[in-house]
C-alpha cells in the first residue's frame, strides 16, 4: 500500500473535524489587533501555521467580517467560506455564538464535522504539536482547554473598597501559600470540542471538560500594547530555543 493510500484511510477513519479561527476586525484596543507584525509576520499566521500543521483538521477556516483579515487569512492558506453575520460581529457577541454560527452555516452547505477546534488569532503560543494532542483527548472527554495556574494565590486577593485596600478572602491572610488550593485560569487561546455535546449545552464549556496545563512563558493574553511587548519577549524567548521552566 503505498503513503498516499494510508494517509487516506486514516483520514476517512478519524471524525471529520474543523479548526475554526475567530478574528473579527474592529479591535478597539490595539487597531488591527488580529494582522498586526507580531515578530516579523501577522499574528494571526501563527494560530493558522499551527492548525494547518498538525494533520488532524479537514479544513482549517478563518471566521471574520472584514475582508482585509479574509485576504491574509487565505494568503497563509486558510479558507473563508463566507463572512461574519453583522449579529455575531458586535462587541457582545461571544466566542460560541460565532462558533455556531459557522457549525450551522457548514451543515447548510451538507458538510458535517463531529469534532471543531475553536483557536484565537492572536495565540502565537499555539503549535502543530498542542492541537494535535487536544484533538486526540477528545477520544477521551467531550471539551478540552488548555489552562495556566495563577501566578499568585488568587486567594490572597485584595480589593480596593473606599480607597482602601481590604482583603477579599481575610480567612486566608494566614495560611501558608503552599498549602493553599492550586487553582487555574483558561489561557485563551484555544478550545477543542465535540460538536454534539456543543450542540446540547451550547457552549465548549462542558462538565466533560479535560484540562491542557500549560507552563507560563507559553501564556499571554493581548489586550494592551504591554501585554503585546511581553508576547514578543516571551515569544522570542521560545524561539531562541529556551524551553519554558
Amino acid at each position: 500500500m503505498n503513503t498516499f493510500s494510508t494517509s487516506l484511510e486514516a483520514s476517512e477513519s478519524r471524525p471529520k473535524a474543523v479548526a475554526i479561527i475567530t478574528a473579527r476586525g474592529g479591535s478597539k484596543r490595539i487597531p488591527h489587533k488580529n494582522v498586526r507584525d507580531f515578530c516579523g509576520k501577522p499574528i494571526i499566521s501563527y494560530s493558522l501555521r499551527a492548525a494547518l500543521a498538525s494533520g488532524v483538521f479537514d479544513e482549517v477556516m478563518v471566521s471574520t467580517d472584514e475582508e482585509a483579515i479574509a485576504d491574509v487569512a487565505r494568503e497563509y492558506g486558510a479558507c473563508v467560506p463566507f463572512l461574519r453575520s453583522a449579529e455575531t460581529a458586535g462587541d457582545y457577541a461571544s466566542t460560541d455564538d460565532v462558533i455556531r454560527e459557522v457549525l450551522l452555516a457548514y451543515e447548510s452547505r451538507g458538510q458535517h464535522f463531529q469534532r471543531f477546534c475553536c483557536i484565537y488569532p492572536t495565540a502565537p503560543f499555539v503549535t502543530a504539536q498542542k492541537l494535535k494532542t487536544a484533538m486526540e483527548l477528545l477520544d477521551k472527554a467531550e471539551s478540552v482547554m488548555p489552562v495556566v495556574p495563577f501566578s499568585y494565590p488568587p486567594q490572597r486577593g485584595i480589593i480596593l473598597e473606599n480607597g482602601r485596600v481590604r482583603r477579599k478572602y481575610p480567612e486566608f491572610l494566614t495560611t501558608r501559600s503552599q498549602d493553599l488550593e492550586t487553582m487555574y485560569h483558561d489561557c485563551g487561546q484555544f478550545y477543542a470540542c465535540r460538536t454534539d455535546a456543543f450542540f446540547r449545552d451550547s457552549t465548549t464549556d462542558v462538565d466533560d471538560l479535560l484540562p491542557m496545563i500549560m507552563p507560563e512563558m507559553e501564556v499571554q493574553d493581548i489586550d494592551t500594547e504591554e501585554d503585546w511587548a511581553i508576547a514578543e519577549l516571551k515569544f522570542l524567548h521560545m524561539k531562541d530555543g529556551n524551553p519554558a521552566p
